[in-house]
């Protein structure tokens, strides 16, 4: 079970991936639960639940770039809504929504790359 997930970002672009997450999550129900201004925010559904956080890099440095984070939809409608927001937000395409049968008959989903590169996906598993 995942307790929570942390990436660091440049000082300088600290802000811009916060409002692209919060923008990019708004039709997950994610918001800013936590904040320690100009260091790090946790964002999730509700404060006992601030799952993902967003931090700067201790040395200045950029951030290793690379990972790969999914997130659960309750419905298709939730993963093209997903995909609109963070492509609105200024996100890049890196599969629009539909069945990806290479995961499963019932795997349906949608990737987009954040600012940084790093590959964001919703997901939902359930047949409809």
């Amino acid at each position: 079970m995942l307790d929570h997930f942390t990436f660091n970002v440049p000082a300088a672009q600290y802000d811009a991936i916060v409002a692209w997450y919060l923008a990019a999550l708004a039709p997950l129900g994610y918001t800013k639960q936590l904040d320690y201004p100009g260091h790090a925010c946790g964002l999730g559904a509700s404060p006992s639940s601030a799952a993902i956080w967003i931090g700067v890099s201790r040395d200045g440095a950029a951030a290793a770039h690379g990972f790969h984070l999914a997130f659960k939809a309750e419905d298709h409608e939730t993963v093209e809504r997903f995909y609109k927001a963070a492509i609105e937000a200024g996100g890049k395409d890196n599969g629009a929504p539909g069945p990806r049968d290479v995961y499963g008959p019932n795997y349906y989903g949608a990737f987009v790359l954040d600012p940084l590169g790093n590959n964001v996906e919703v997901v939902d598993k359930i047949a409809h």
